[in-house]
């Protein structure tokens, strides 16, 4: 395989018997896969912990005689055969759930739009959410044979990594990382030479390289403007997730919607649906519109085919959270094009007007809302919300009518579930369940999984996350010469017999991280209980520009290494996939306090879930819909959302009742055995509920059977 040697630093050090092991490596089938991992693990454990699980850098730092040696191992060797047939079989499979399901249009590309993704640690390309959502989407869509291929941005900075300071302050640092030792490669046109686009940006012409990433079946292409045709400040266009003033906000959305559609051109690929996840990329309508009535269209006509094949999935469920440009910004910018469009200037820019823009800027969601016939939040109450948001745009509709739909967002659960509950699920739920992770027959198996089995999975998973806690603790002390006190909110001292709560995600404001301080005694209380103790982790980022955010983390940080809390509250540094595997397979419960309605779904209780940790979260997002009483614990919505500091109280209170009376008493009920079997019955309940309503695969299913066939069927078949 020369074209993936080439690629490689390790060119001609891997010996001809094991000659695939750089395809395996670069295709990312390999992070959900376990034996493949474990052939890769196999060549040099401590060096594949160094890598952060990293085939490519693994392969590019291996001596070459320990190849040599392995080439030369039959059990290696066995193993190597068995990983390159089940990826074989994978790549080339003999039928999809897509190809059955839809034979007539088999040969229909969708393009999937977004500014992150999610893939894995090795790919840095995303901060949060909406990047992790993105990455799943992407794998479920290779598992199902559906033909995605991705768009989004390479950032050779990526998203910053969190350094908490002695005093509890997050320090942003951006670390550019090698392509060259992650599983991505440049992307080749039909020709075979190197694929680069241009994009007009105002007074200028703006370059950008493709590269691709392989995601099982699926393609993820990424532009790249770091190259020497572009000016000093042009070339840092696509440096960082989620830098920069406004106008270098609006040129990246150029880059992405217009640059993406070109790419995908000079690829020579033609996608028939184009899905754009959240308004960043909703420039992609306009290029299309731009080609069609440059072909001979007229405006109206070409608008038709653009919208009817456009499906715009909205994630955010309040005005503040969408992009909005200045006019004068968006005439720097697009004079010019809109005569291409067939528009004048004011027609233009009606097209992104919204009443909350009073006439000064363009909004990416009404963009996108206006040219996509296919429109969907990413849960029940967010298609609600979302509905009532946007019920502007249909004068004269009422909001019941307004087409907006939901799709509930989902996980991948082979890339979340941990070693030990797999192999659980494999003996007691059958070795094919993660290809009927929607099968809810399926997972009333887990009734049958024996208690004391499952809390001695769930145990181990504690004792993992504990020692990855330390482990990172330690490593500090070492490299950066923290103090005490910082060693002590690191988590050193915390207990693998207690009660453990996580709470990791981004530290808005709206999602309530220091709710359970609101009453520091209650609090230390619950925490050093003698005979029922508690434990919670914290971990997440706040947008280095987010000052509310970052005086949360500095909050949360500072209980963490006060005296009288210390060893119970513990603060995870530089919060990424990595260190969210290691929390929601191993705490006990998943807590999450968003003020409703501002979560439009989320997805880590969801994670937690399938590892066995139940959810007690307000009942908002997917909790909305995914609570029954006896799954999980809601904190109730109450009245006053106009009195933001009456329902935190309110809400403070209802989650100190729910610990104090149900949640901990139910952990701490053990038989003559020590098995808490009231807990362990909440825990069944919850996998067996949560995971086949909020996995990826029935997420993906709903997608092709409510936009992508329908979006599909409808275009001219001469587009």
């Amino acid at each position: 395989m020369n074209d993936y040697q080439s690629d490689s630093g390790s060119q001609g050090a891997i010996p001809g018997g094991l000659s695939r092991l750089l395809e395996l490596a670069y295709n990312l089938w390999w992070s959900w896969q376990p034996e493949a991992r474990r052939l890769f693990e196999a060549i040099d454990p401590t060096l594949w912990r160094i890598t952060h699980h990293n085939p490519v850098k693994l392969l590019h730092d291996v001596k070459p005689e320990r190849l040599i040696a392995l080439s030369r191992d039959p059990g290696f060797v066995r193993q190597y055969s068995a990983v390159l047939k089940a990826y074989d079989h994978y790549i080339v499979p003999k039928e999809t759930w897509f190809a059955n399901q839809y034979p007539t249009i088999s040969t229909t590309r969708i393009a999937y739009f977004s500014a992150e993704f999610g893939l894995h640690i090795s790919i840095p390309i995303y901060s949060g959410g909406l990047g992790i959502l993105a990455g799943d989407h992407c794998k479920e869509a290779s598992d199902l044979g559906i033909p995605l291929v991705g768009v989004g941005f390479m950032y050779p900075q990526g998203y910053f990594s969190q350094r908490i300071t002695a005093e509890g302050w997050q320090d942003a640092i951006y670390q550019p990382f090698s392509r060259l030792d992650s599983p991505i490669q440049q992307a080749l046109t039909p020709s075979g030479t190197p694929c680069q686009i241009r994009v007009e940006m105002g007074n200028r012409t703006v370059s950008a390289l493709i590269w691709q990433v392989r995601v099982g079946r699926v393609s993820l292409y990424l532009l790249d403007t770091d190259v020497p045709d572009n000016a000093p400040g042009d070339r840092a266009l696509s440096a960082r997730l989620y830098g920069g003033d406004q106008e270098l906000r609006l040129c990246q959305e150029i880059l992405l919607g217009i640059g993406g559609v070109r790419a995908l051109r000079a690829l020579g690929l033609a996608p028939v649906v184009w899905h754009a996840n959240e308004g960043h990329s909703a420039f992609l309508t306009l290029e299309r519109l731009r080609e069609l009535v440059q072909s001979g269209l007229s405006h109206a006509e070409a608008a038709e085919i653009v919208r009817h094949s456009s499906v715009f999935t909205t994630h955010t469920p309040v005005p503040a959270g969408h992009d909005v440009f200045p006019n004068h910004l968006m005439e720097q910018y697009f004079s010019g094009y809109w005569e291409q469009l067939g528009l004048t200037r004011d027609t233009f820019l009606r097209l992104g007007e919204h009443h909350d823009s009073h006439g000064n800027g363009f909004n990416m969601t009404a963009l996108a809302i206006r040219m996509s016939a296919h429109l969907n939040g990413v849960s029940r109450e967010h298609g609600r919300i979302s509905r009532k948001m946007w019920q502007v745009l249909w004068p004269g509709v009422s909001e019941d009518l307004v087409p907006i739909r939901s799709v509930t967002n989902g996980i991948h659960p082979p890339t979340w579930i941990a070693p030990e509950m797999n192999q659980l699920y494999n003996k007691y739920l059958g070795p094919d369940w993660a290809n009927r992770s929607d099968d809810t027959a399926v997972w009333q198996r887990v009734i049958d999984i024996p208690d004391h089995e499952l809390w001695k999975v769930r145990q181990a998973q504690k004792r993992k996350l504990m020692s990855f806690i330390r482990e990172r603790a330690r490593a500090g002390w070492v490299q950066r010469d923290l103090e005490a006190s910082q060693v002590l909110a690191r988590g050193t001292l915390l207990d693998p017999e207690a009660l453990t709560i996580g709470f990791a995600r981004r530290f808005a404001t709206y999602k309530r991280a220091t709710l359970l301080f609101s009453d520091l005694e209650r609090l230390r209380h619950l925490l050093q209980d003698r005979w029922r103790p508690v434990q919670i982790i914290f971990a997440g980022k706040a947008h280095p520009a987010d000052e509310p955010g970052r005086h949360f983390i500095h909050q949360v940080y500072s209980l963490c290494k006060d005296p009288g809390l210390g060893g119970h509250i513990a603060f995870l540094e530089d919060y990424d996939m990595h260190a969210a595997k290691f929390l929601v397979q191993g705490v006990d419960v998943w807590l999450n306090t968003p003020r409703p309605p501002m979560e439009a779904s989320g997805t880590s209780g969801q994670k937690a879930a399938l590892n066995g940790a139940p959810h007690l979260s307000v009942l908002d997002g997917w909790w909305h819909e995914g609570f029954d009483g006896a799954n999980g614990w809601a904190i109730q919505p109450s009245a006053g959302a106009n009195d933001p500091r009456g329902q935190d109280a309110r809400d403070a209170e209802e989650l100190y009742r729910i610990l104090e009376q149900e949640v901990i008493p139910l952990y701490y009920q053990r038989d003559m055995d020590g098995i808490p079997r009231g807990w362990i019955q909440i825990v069944k309940d919850s996998i067996r509920t949560v995971v086949p309503r909020f996995c990826a695969r029935r997420m993906l299913k709903e997608y092709m059977d409510l936009f992508y066939a329908p979006a599909a069927s409808k275009v001219p078949s001469v587009w």
